[in-house]
């Protein structure tokens, strides 16, 4: 007796798309410009062959199922957690390998709003005699996909806020203190497990001035998880001396600053350090951040990772261009006036029903981890 005439369709489409989901995610953060896409080759009730996009965006999830499936694809199904490709680019579509492969059925969580895509990829699969189903964990496809989402219709990356506070609050103490420690051990290295899901690390100039942070991921196997450092630093005065200029030319770093800067200076910085330094508008004396993403597109990035403090958090909450906020709240008060990790603006933009909603709260530790979406 098979899988499928034991539990009834829909319920095994949910359960084999949750699988492709979680085999989609092991290289998120690894497939710029690509999104992260996981795919399952299955008949009569078993797995036969399942594929991720590979590194850099290339092969794709489909191409690695079916070639790994060969003649096993034949009269099998194939979970895909976003529409194949219709569109002739670095290889050949994807649809194409599917009709060639004698695949009898593709299920999609989702389609894909690419332009170049945007339903015909099914189409062409329908006109194959391809049965096609569109929907099965649609909602978790668009979290993972979210980055893919906004750059191809938004143009601009998805946005993970990331702030620490001391359980009264504060980010920081006053200007000459020295450097707070908020969070323990397993907090932190759920930082950096996000820092590997995301394309690029943002902070702003006042974090990289006082923390010198090296923005990497630290952790055991991802050593070579180089991701793109992106200092906003409106007036360039990210020293080369510090540990972000001074690695530059081992992991990328990317300063954005104002178009105030002069080419001179910013080709200087750029000749000692190895950096790369990119001039945008300002709006209001501050970076257009809503331009600074848009660069950030424009170079592949489709999920970028927000350290940059209390100004930027601000920023990007008002703007309404954080898309996820995740706040670690220490044990310990700082117990005296210090610098709040969420401005009255943040805090109540953040507690704007209508804007964000919590999606999680649990323990990291001894400290609690709260996670928000943004309201579409």
């Amino acid at each position: 007796m098979s899988l499928h005439e034991t539990i009834p369709l829909a319920a095994t489409d949910d359960a084999y798309m949750a699988a492709a989901l979680a085999l989609g995610r092991r290289n998120m953060g690894r497939t710029a410009p690509n999104p992260a896409v996981g795919a399952l080759v299955a008949k009569d009730g078993v797995i036969v062959a399942r594929g991720y996009t590979a590194e850099g965006g290339r092969p794709h999830a489909e191409a690695i199922a079916l070639e790994a499936a060969g003649e096993a694809a034949r009269g099998a199904t194939l979970y895909v957690t976003l529409e194949p490709c219709s569109h002739h680019g670095a290889t050949p579509p994807c649809v194409d390998a599917i009709v060639a492969a004698g695949v009898t059925r593709v299920v999609t969580a989702m389609e894909d709003p690419d332009p170049r895509v945007a339903g015909r990829g099914h189409e062409i699969l329908r006109q194959a005699g391809i049965d096609v189903v569109i929907g099965p964990e649609a909602a978790a496809a668009r979290c993972d996909h979210l980055g893919h989402i906004l750059r191809v219709t938004k143009h601009r990356p998805m946005v993970t806020l990331k702030l620490a506070q001391t359980a009264d609050g504060y980010a920081a103490g006053d200007a000459h203190d020295p450097r707070l420690r908020i969070t323990g051990s397993i907090a932190d290295a759920y930082t950096h497990v996000q820092r590997s899901l995301h394309d690029a690390i943002m902070v702003g100039s006042g974090t990289a001035r006082e923390d010198d942070p090296l923005m990497t991921v630290r952790l055991p196997g991802l050593d070579r998880a180089k991701r793109l450092r992106v200092v906003l630093d409106r007036n360039l005065t990210l020293s080369p001396r510090s540990r972000l200029a001074f690695t530059a030319r081992e992991t990328p770093l990317l300063v954005i600053a104002a178009e105030s800067v002069s080419e001179e200076s910013a080709r200087a910085f750029s000749d000692i350090t190895g950096a790369e330094v990119a001039r945008i508008p300002t709006l209001d004396g501050r970076l257009d951040l809503l331009a600074a993403l848009r660069l950030l597109a424009d170079k592949g990035m489709t999920r970028v990772f927000s350290e940059g403090g209390p100004r930027v958090a601000e920023s990007l909450l008002a703007a309404g261009l954080a898309d996820e906020v995740i706040i670690h709240k220490g044990v310990k008060p700082l117990g005296r006036p210090g610098r709040l990790a969420l401005t009255p603006a943040a805090r109540a933009a953040l507690d704007n029903v209508s804007r964000y909603r919590m999606i999680e709260s649990r323990m990291l530790g001894p400290d609690r981890m709260t996670r928000y979406a943004r309201m579409d």
